[in-house]
């Protein structure tokens, strides 16, 4: 089956803009000017009396600085905004050069990799995709897979690798976003590799990687429903389980940026056996592996057959579907280890919304009626408003156009660096 590669170009003439809505109440809150630039970002356009509202400061701080960064060529005045009244000349707006920078975001996953390339104003230019053999590879390998995407991608915007100012990776396992290390992942034969290093030394542009619940929960952060949410947390089920969490309206990772690892957590002493290699793993009850490894019980298959995890999923759900109850209570079985997970979610977080996202959210019985009532029952609630639980059965491209989220940020924070300089 050939790769499909989409070119897709901007369908309104009016940008409607991408990155968090809401402003962080932290103590190292970014500069005045690039706060300017980030909120016209977020609003696609603005005017300067929208920038004086919004960040609460001066008409006059607001023209010298949206000047600097005009001339620096990363705003540019648009006569886009409706005149009041019908009458006059419309508002001169503001919005950011999206030529400025360009980035390319990769999710990399056991079978299909994914990419998307995008410019400065977050606007998707083309998404291309690789399918790949399901075994853990070297790095080496990994990183001719990767070349091979890269080049999809940009013959389909018509760009060249000269073009992109940064990549953002997201792949699973445990991963240093600060160090640019994966010191464990699924996808890799070897531990403690120098992921962005190594990647700088091959193709001469900058690499920021994280883990691929990050990039997703970026996503959300910063195109989908928690672009106006302070609070929220994204837990997902594929090859794995993963979390992410946004505090006030910032990507959360841990002290150490390898926290969140929903799928590690044990939910049963000396239990089934995790890919990590430890027992009693959430993970080890809920993602396609484990489930797989019911299926072929449940269906009378030989576990060592050469069936992929999806494959048996597949058919072990229609059977569910069908009425064969060995296979509906596997899914329960998963359902309520789910429910256990996202309980202590609450307890400890408190999220106003947490999002269940992830290709084995097609499987409703994991998120049936009874799960989310299960999980109410092992939350304390007295007192207080139920936590909120939406699905989200995105693709592997959105996951993709949150590592693109990744690369803007740094670009940004580079870009902004340099004027302060």
């Amino acid at each position: 089956m050939d790769d499909a590669i989409i070119a897709e170009r901007h369908e309104s003439e009016v940008p409607s803009g991408c990155g968090p809505l809401l402003p962080t109440d932290s103590a190292d809150a970014k500069p005045l000017r690039q706060q300017i630039f980030e909120h016209v970002r977020a609003a696609g356009r603005a005017a300067r009396t929208d920038v004086t509202r919004a960040l609460g400061i001066s008409a006059g701080s607001a023209t010298t600085l949206t000047a600097d960064l005009i001339s620096a060529g990363l705003l540019r005045e648009v006569e886009g905004l409706p005149r009041e009244a019908g009458r006059g000349r419309p508002p001169v707006a503001l919005e950011v050069v999206p030529e400025g920078h360009h980035v390319i975001g990769i999710k990399l996953s056991d079978e299909t990799h994914s990419a998307v390339l995008t410019d400065f104003a977050g606007h998707t230019l083309a998404d291309a995709s690789l399918h790949t053999p399901s075994s853990p590879k070297t790095l080496d390998a990994m990183l001719d897979e990767i070349d091979a995407l890269m080049q999809r991608v940009l013959q389909a915007a018509e760009k060249s690798l000269s073009d992109i100012s940064a990549v953002g990776i997201g792949m699973s396992g445990m991963v240093d976003n600060d160090a640019g290390t994966v010191p464990w992942s699924p996808l890799l034969t070897e531990r403690d590799i120098d992921i962005a290093s190594a990647f700088v030394s091959r193709f001469g542009v900058p690499l920021h990687v994280d883990n691929d619940v990050n990039v997703l929960t970026l996503a959300e952060l910063w195109f989908g429903a928690g672009r106006s949410m302070s609070d929220f947390a994204v837990v997902t089920i594929e090859h794995g389980v993963g979390m992410g969490l946004v505090l006030d309206n910032q990507l959360f990772r841990g002290s150490r940026g390898m926290g969140l690892e929903l799928g590690h957590t044990k939910v049963q002493l000396d239990g089934a056996l995790c890919r990590c290699g430890q027992r009693g793993c959430l993970e080890a009850y809920l993602a396609d592996y484990a489930l797989a490894r019911e299926a072929a019980t449940a269906l009378h298959r030989n576990p060592r057959n050469l069936q992929s995890p999806a494959t048996m999923l597949e058919a072990l759900f229609t059977q569910a579907k069908s009425g064969n109850e060995a296979a509906r209570t596997i899914f329960r079985r998963a359902g309520r280890y789910l429910s256990v997970g996202l309980s202590n979610v609450i307890q400890l977080f408190d999220p106003e919304l947490i999002i269940l996202s992830g290709e084995r959210m097609k499987y409703d019985y994991l998120y049936a009626d009874e799960v989310l009532a299960e999980m109410q029952k092992l939350t304390l609630n007295a007192g207080r408003t139920p936590c909120r639980i939406e699905t989200h059965a995105w693709g592997d491209l959105v996951w993709a156009r949150g590592a693109t989220a990744l690369a803007l940020a740094a670009v940004t924070d580079a870009a902004l660096g340099d004027m302060r300089t």
